[in-house]
């Protein structure tokens, strides 16, 4: 018998490491239990997964079973180590096969009662030492530990999709999660070379908490039929840099499953951003539910396929009947960054370029940008010497708009205040023939307005570019209630030669990208302010979670915290929503002169140069 040992107080009881995790109970085979899995043996765990459906069991199998073969093609595993993967991995009906398990980790459906059942059935069958994690997005991880006999030893492990390619893993505890689960799950997490994220317990955690509000957003701007799907996808990979559009996102993810996701998050919010668009319950009901019913919002050659088919929804190429103006020459007002950009994308594509600022200091500082600009395009092999002299020679400065007397096409790229660009667009009515087109590059101002400062608002267009204008593919055309057709069918034209992809909008604030992109930035902002996560866990998030280039934070020092208020404040008033209200937040930073990288400081500390 080992000798009494003296009485610690609770206080002063120091922490017990982290038991070990060996075996993993997986519990739910679908695809993302089956990713699960596999990750789990290849990192030399025993697993046993289990699943009532012993049809999907073996589909499951034999998904495990061709994935380890494509890694032995591709030279990732070698023949012994797949085989002694496969070994590792058994599969069965009975829950009473996570007995021997130390983690078990349930991936069953989106469903409370489904998943307590799970959970009940497992306080009678695991060891007491043994972790159980659910798996889910959306719902309650409080809720789903309160019914278990031991809640110290609930959490949720959260794994993205494909989860063997997906290195974000977020563990999420709540009030009842004891710190040594948590402990042995993050280092399980980042044996599995995973990076994991704690969180708190609120629906959707970090990375599905922004990443769906966007979704939602996207399905009822196609449902309003603001834009058509290819375009609001189209948009968004082009405009940001997305791996996926957001309604093909949702058809992957499944819309029934988004559907859920949101009812959870907008229970707990009551934010209308997270009311569940309409079309995702139509969409749900009739049983469209996205890839793994071959139709959503496309539609796929078979269930479970990848591949988009033509539909009634298809566009057809060469439908436009109406022809555009002809343009040989451009007119760019403005000697920005932004201008400078445009007009050497025109003058790349053969245009003559007239490039017009205040002054022929300001001018001149311009083609110095855009041949500087040249210059690095050859250093880079991209251009040749003589190639770049023959762009730069098509561009000519001037000091006055009167130079646009006989474009064609006049661009406007100054500063985004609505009174500049009208009394700028005043000025164009007059000097510019009659026919010319006249387009705006404001990324939220209403193009109306500007056409209105005309006696031509019929030839008035939005044509916004991305910066940097040369490297950026997206334009997006915005027509207003009077944009002639011929005009509208002009920039498309110039489009397609200048080798940019247009994408067709309405007159309304922030368009398809940016009606998109900054709520889910504001949103980023408000978990900062109720102190959810840091900024550096939120960025991971969306970067190794969700596909972004750039974590939000990042993206908001990039593009300047003042610009993004500005544009957030328009579409609040756009939308009279209270969920688009800029986060208190972004204005104090920015009262404060913290605008991001161009003033040093912004939510990051940034190296001035």
């Amino acid at each position: 018998m080992a000798a009494p040992q003296p009485h610690t107080p609770p206080s002063q009881t120091p922490p017990a490491p982290p038991s070990p995790i060996g075996a993993v109970a997986v519990v739910g085979l679908g695809t993302m239990g089956t990713g699960i899995t596999e990750v789990l043996a290849r990192a030399g765990h025993t697993v046993v997964g289990i699943d009532i459906d012993q049809a999907q069991a073996a589909r499951s199998v034999a998904a495990l079973v061709a994935s380890t073969s494509r890694a032995v093609d591709r030279g990732r595993l070698t023949e012994r180590e797949r085989s002694d993967l496969l070994a590792r991995v058994r599969t069965s009906a009975d829950l009473d096969a996570a007995a021997d398990a130390d983690l078990v980790i349930e991936v069953v459906p989106e469903s409370y009662e489904i998943k307590q059942e799970v959970f009940r059935e497992l306080d009678r069958i695991v060891r007491p030492s043994a972790i159980l994690a659910t798996g889910t997005n959306a719902l309650s991880v409080t809720r789903l530990a309160a019914e278990s006999a031991r809640p110290e030893r609930v959490l949720g492990l959260h794994f993205f999709n494909p989860a063997p390619a997906m290195r974000l893993v977020e563990i999420v505890s709540c009030v009842l999660t004891s710190p040594q689960a948590v402990a042995a799950v993050t280092d399980l997490a980042l044996e599995l070379g995973k990076e994991p994220v704690a969180v708190g317990d609120r629906p959707g955690f970090v990375a599905d908490g922004l990443l769906f509000g966007y979704l939602n957003q996207a399905a009822a701007m196609y449902e309003a039929k603001y834009a058509s799907r290819e375009d609001i996808d189209a948009a968004m990979r082009l405009g940001c840099g997305l791996p996926m559009g957001p309604l093909a996102l949702l058809d992957l993810i499944g819309v029934d499953t988004a559907r859920t996701v949101l009812d959870a998050m907008y229970t707990e919010s009551h934010d209308r951003l997270h009311a569940p668009a309409p079309i995702l319950k139509q969409l749900s009901e009739a049983g469209l539910t996205g890839r793994k019913a071959g139709r959503g919002f496309y539609t796929y050659e078979s269930p479970g396929s990848s591949e988009v088919v033509r539909d009634a929804l298809t566009p057809t190429a060469g439908s436009r009947t109406v022809p555009g103006r002809e343009v040989r020459s451009v007119g760019v007002a403005g000697s920005g960054t932004m201008a400078s950009g445009i007009a050497e994308v025109f003058a790349k594509a053969g245009y003559d370029v007239v490039v017009a600022a205040r002054s022929a200091e300001k001018a001149l500082a311009a083609k110095a940008r855009i041949g500087a600009s040249l210059g690095r395009s050859v250093d880079r092999g991209r251009l040749t010497a003589e190639a770049a002299a023959q762009v730069l020679d098509r561009i000519t400065p001037a000091d006055s708009y009167d130079a646009f007397a006989e474009v064609d096409l006049a661009v406007e790229a100054v500063a985004e205040d609505l009174e500049v660009k009208q009394q700028l667009f005043a000025t164009l009515d007059k000097v510019c023939r009659p026919g010319a087109v006249l387009a705006t590059t404001t990324s939220s101002l209403p193009v109306i307005a500007c056409a209105r400062a005309t006696s031509r608002p019929q030839d008035v267009i939005g044509m916004h570019f991305f910066n940097p204008a040369p490297a950026m593919k997206l334009v997006e055309v915005v027509r207003t209630v009077l944009t002639a057709e011929d005009v509208h069918a002009t920039v498309r034209e110039v489009c397609a030669k200048v080798r940019k992809h247009p994408v067709d909008c309405g007159d309304r604030a922030g368009f398809i990208v940016n009606a998109l992109l900054f709520p889910y930035l504001n949103n980023a902002v408000k978990m900062v302010e109720e102190h959810y996560a840091s900024l550096d866990d939120i960025d991971a998030a969306m970067k190794l979670g969700g596909g972004y280039p750039m974590g939000p934070f990042e993206l908001l020092d990039v593009v300047g915290l003042d610009v993004s208020l500005a544009i957030e404040k328009v579409l609040h008033r756009e939308f009279r929503d209270p969920g688009l209200a800029p986060a208190p937040l972004l204005e104090h930073l920015v009262a404060a002169g913290c605008l991001g990288r161009k003033t040093g400081r912004g939510f990051r500390e940034h190296v001035r140069r």
